[in-house]
């Protein structure tokens, strides 16, 4: 797939981007490139090979999972115009 100066010209438009004649074929000239790529890609014989989540599979770090503030939810709720049950109360917007 490629892409014509006048598509360019159409996207950018579009898009409400302002482009000169010469940035126009600069970018015509990238995207081509771009779908030039992902049609080399797009041809790769990629049957059994399982998916992947990240480009390489290493382990990720995890830090330890230990509490460092103490509870203040009495504390922040003694300002609280109503409270019920541990959670505020507050008017209803939506109806």
């Amino acid at each position: 797939m490629s892409l014509t100066l006048e598509q360019v010209r159409r996207i950018a438009r579009l898009a409400r981007v302002e482009i000169s004649d010469a940035e126009a074929e600069n970018t015509l000239v990238h995207l081509n490139r771009i779908f030039s790529l992902i049609e080399e890609m797009q041809a790769v014989d990629t049957s059994g090979v399982e998916p992947m989540a990240h480009a390489q599979d290493l382990p990720q770090r995890l830090r330890e999972d230990v509490v460092d503030e103490t509870n203040r939810r009495e504390r922040y709720q003694a300002v609280a115009p109503e409270i019920e049950a541990g959670l505020y109360l507050v008017p209803k917007v939506i109806e």
